[in-house]
C-alpha cells in the first residue's frame, strides 16, 4: 500500500474555504505541524465523519467526505503522520 502523505494527499482534500474558516476557532487544517499532533487529527476526523445517522458538522452544510475520502485520511494517520 502506498503512502500517504500530508502535503500531496491530506491538505488537498481541504479547499480554502475550509481552510479560512476553522483558523477562526485555531484549528490549521493547512499547517503539518498542527495537523500532525494526533489529538488535533482525531478531532478534525470526528468533524469530518457521520455519527447515529447525522451528518459530519464539517464542512458547514457539505459537501461532505466521501468513505474513501475518510479512510485516505485514516490511511495517513495509522501510516505515522508522513509530510
Amino acid at each position: 500500500m502506498p503512502q500517504v502523505s500530508f502535503s500531496s494527499d491530506i491538505k488537498p482534500l481541504f479547499s480554502a474555504i475550509d481552510i479560512s474558516h476553522m483558523k477562526r476557532f485555531g484549528v490549521e487544517l493547512d499547517s503539518y505541524a498542527y495537523m500532525s499532533n494526533p489529538d488535533n487529527a482525531n478531532k478534525v476526523l470526528v468533524t469530518l465523519s457521520p455519527h447515529d445517522g447525522e451528518p459530519p458538522t464539517m464542512p458547514p452544510g457539505g459537501p461532505y467526505w466521501t468513505s474513501d475520502q475518510l479512510a485516505l485520511f485514516a490511511q495517513w494517520q495509522s501510516g505515522g503522520y508522513q509530510p
